[in-house]
């Protein structure tokens, strides 16, 4: 398959690479130092158990990263106007358009920059992975998933090779039926660790151990719960309490990205995280103070 990536950093560098070790085209739409990185020596990725250098091709110009089969959307959310247009010509040269962001309004995002709705599906990946450096990347968990599906359900030819390209590479990769269900609970876990995270500047430790930390992170967890429901998505009943499970045996030093962000002083995801969740919480109707406080704790940042 000849696959185009657009944001050629943590997420979108790691997955083209191994993509590429599994034989698949891969063309990397990057820029600066990175490209020129990528296109002198190769990609190389870090791995937990050791690490390849990938051959793929980086330019600055979509004309000579298309045509593709599948475009990877792999850029933060606060860059996702400026991608749309390379986004949207891939699309129209015949290419399906796989969005991998936090948040769950990517596919709406882009289809109100002009990409067409049925190019896109809808998907999700659980890792974590950065650029440590112009051409490498590191993945520091041991874990990678990624989830796709149509976004009205049900499952679908492109959606299960598109999977089963990601399986290739030791991925694990399903599709689900009901893909709005699989970003709702992804925004669970991370809009709760990011709102505990981002408001006390901490660790998650730090938050856990604080008075009334373990609340702050409860009431985070249920608020999106109850605008998911609200909201007509179907999240099974205890996903707060396995979620807050989760967050609770993290490793103490860890920092969500949402933080790092915070501590770099650069754009952050305020906006796909507690702002989504406050914003639909008002058109739902289902009170959310807990990320009401976030975003005007941390909207002048």
């Amino acid at each position: 398959m000849r696959i185009a990536v657009v944001g050629a950093e943590g997420v979108g560098g790691y997955y083209g690479g191994v993509l590429a070790r599994a034989g698949h085209d891969v063309r990397f739409l990057a820029r600066g130092e990175h490209r020129a990185a990528i296109r002198s020596r190769g990609l190389e990725l870090k791995e937990p158990d050791g690490g390849f250098t990938a051959a793929v091709f980086a330019s600055d110009r979509v004309e000579e990263v298309g045509p593709a089969e599948l475009v990877l959307v792999a850029v933060k959310s606060y860059s996702l106007a400026e991608v749309a247009p390379a986004v949207r010509q891939l699309a129209a040269g015949g290419a399906d358009v796989l969005p991998l962001l936090n948040g769950v309004e990517a596919f709406e995002a882009l289809a109100a920059r002009g990409v067409p709705e049925k190019a896109m599906l809808c998907g999700l990946t659980t890792i974590s992975v950065a650029r440590i450096a112009p051409g490498v990347v590191e993945r520091k968990s041991p874990f990678r998933s990624v989830v796709l599906g149509e976004r009205g359900g049900g499952s679908s030819a492109r959606a299960e090779r598109i999977a089963a390209a990601f399986r290739e590479t030791g991925t694990d990769a399903r599709v689900s039926g009901e893909i709005a269900v699989e970003l709702w609970r992804k925004l669970l876990f991370i809009a709760t660790i990011a709102a505990g995270c981002g408001l006390a500047r901490s660790s998650i430790g730090a938050v856990r151990s604080a008075p009334l930390g373990g609340r702050l992170l409860e009431r985070a967890a249920r608020e999106i719960g109850a605008v998911a429901r609200a909201r007509g998505v179907s999240l099974p009943d205890g996903d707060e309490e396995r979620v807050l499970q989760q967050i609770g045996a993290l490793p103490g030093a860890l920092k969500p990205s949402f933080l790092l962000d915070l501590e770099r002083g650069g754009p952050n995801e305020l906006d796909v995280l507690s702002g989504a969740v406050s914003r639909f919480g008002e058109l739902s109707g289902v009170p959310t103070p807990t990320h009401d406080a976030v975003v005007a704790a941390l909207s002048p940042r």
